[in-house]
């Protein structure tokens, strides 16, 4: 573990800081986000995690994504939290008494333990497990890991592509903001304000004790969310006999579902298989993605809503991340790179990507996805960027997410413009991914 940190390098201080932010959130079979906001383990956040701890250890990056997979449900579903037993169950809400999974979420094939949540995050494990098996490849086989692996996370993908088909047309749906990971994003604003909000007297935000509320969402914007896990509860998490309030196509989802569709395609090649089903699979995404959700005249994709149907009049952030998808058409993937470099979502001062619309009605650069520019879609949409051939953007864009988190002491998020932390200080993704474009420049995705 020791060699990434020697390399003589002039960011050998950055390189060295990710490195002990990830070792001191290890609990010993998983990585949390933060020790204090975020104290379970998050399924998104734990793919991306292993992105950049196989550059300090291939086998931890491994034991991180097989830890995760030890939760999975039977219908196939990755659920988005797993919980720490010995965490009490005021360290975070929604907790393990809320989601009922062993019990509420046997009908869906909810594991006896250990209890998850009951929503899903998006798909990004494949492509990670992939990344981490090439870090070192004899290590990978000698543990058999894409051999364990990759049943479990094809039956994740059959999930999405059967079940999560809500609106017929070959995509995958979400059915909560927090699945498609940009929990409190302006572009959920619409689709919520229809919905009742929970009684405020039934829960208590446990994320006001370790967050500013001036960061975190609304009382309304949560109360929604809550009423929203509390009805899919009730339906034993059952996709088929839930009448979703909330259900919508989401660019990014999409997005690393197909990325992840190739890196199976590359894990099944490389165990004497056929990768040709993937392939296919990933082909017919790109196709389905460009037609509904792509918007000409933004330049950039928009989620789709099913239940009040039409494209969302949201600029977020979700819709340039299919510049991670090698499949699409030349002239979208340029329009996406100057929507990148555009005044919409270049932010002065730092470089960074924000998370909504500079000039939107909703424009907050604190507040949780409203504004802020995240880590995790910065690197997303830098290797969307080098994809496509825009190496000189994707360098800047480099330099800036390095900048910045050495600068805030790897927040979970900063101000776009002023680059001030926000959220969770010593991130768990913000190092990872800090360590990944340290070691691996030029490394290709499938």
């Amino acid at each position: 573990m020791t060699a990434v940190l020697e390399r003589p390098s002039p960011a050998r201080t950055l390189r060295r800081g990710a490195a002990r932010v990830l070792l001191d959130n290890w609990t010993g079979t998983a990585t949390v986000p933060s020790r204090t906001l975020y104290p379970h383990q998050w399924s998104w956040d734990s793919a991306f995690i292993a992105i950049g701890l196989r550059h300090l250890s291939a086998r931890r990056a491994q034991r991180e994504l097989e830890s995760l997979l030890t939760a999975q449900w039977a219908d196939g579903r990755i659920p988005h939290i797993v919980f720490n037993p010995a965490q009490p169950y005021d360290a975070y809400f929604p907790s393990p008494d809320f989601w009922r999974s062993s019990t509420a979420g046997r009908p869906s094939g909810a594991p006896a333990a250990p209890e998850t949540s009951g929503i899903v995050q998006p798909p990004v494990h494949a492509l990670a497990a992939w990344l981490v098996h090439q870090a070192d490849p004899a290590e990978s086989d000698r543990r058999g890991f894409l051999a364990r692996v990759r049943p479990r996370l094809a039956a994740w993908h059959d999930y999405l592509l059967t079940r999560r088909d809500l609106g017929g047309g070959g995509l995958a749906a979400v059915v909560h903001p927090w699945e498609p990971g940009m929990d409190n994003s302006p572009c959920w604003d619409g689709p919520l304000r229809p919905l009742t909000p929970a009684d405020p007297d039934s829960y208590r935000r446990a994320d006001l004790d370790h967050g500013q509320a001036a960061d975190r969402p609304t009382d309304l914007d949560y109360g929604r969310y809550v009423r929203l896990a509390t009805d899919y509860r009730a339906t034993g998490y059952d996709d088929r006999a839930t009448d979703h309030a909330f259900a919508v196509e989401d660019p990014c989802f999409n997005a690393l579902l197909i990325a992840s569709e190739r890196a199976l395609a590359a894990m099944a090649r490389h165990l004497g298989g056929s990768g040709a089903e993937h392939e296919k699979r990933a082909q017919t995404l790109t196709d389905r993605l460009v037609e509904r959700l792509w918007d000409e005249e933004a330049g950039l994709f928009r989620a789709l809503d099913l239940v009040a149907g039409g494209l969302i009049e949201e600029r977020g952030v979700t819709g340039l991340v299919p510049l991670l998808v090698p499949g699409l058409p030349a002239g979208i993937a340029r329009r996406l790179a100057d929507t990148v470099a555009g005044p919409h979502f270049r932010a002065p001062g730092t470089g960074l990507v924000p998370s909504y619309d500079l000039s939107g009605h909703a424009f907050d650069p604190q507040r949780y996805w409203r504004g802020p520019a995240w880590f995790n879609t910065a690197w997303l949409v830098h290797q969307g960027l080098r994809i496509h051939g825009h190496h000189a953007q994707a360098d800047e864009l480099r330099r800036s997410f390095l900048a910045e988190a050495g600068r805030s002491g790897f927040a979970e998020y900063v101000d776009p413009t002023t680059g001030a932390g926000r959220g969770a200080r010593n991130f768990s993704w913000t190092a990872a991914l800090t360590l990944d474009l340290l070691a691996h420049e030029e490394e290709p995705l499938p």
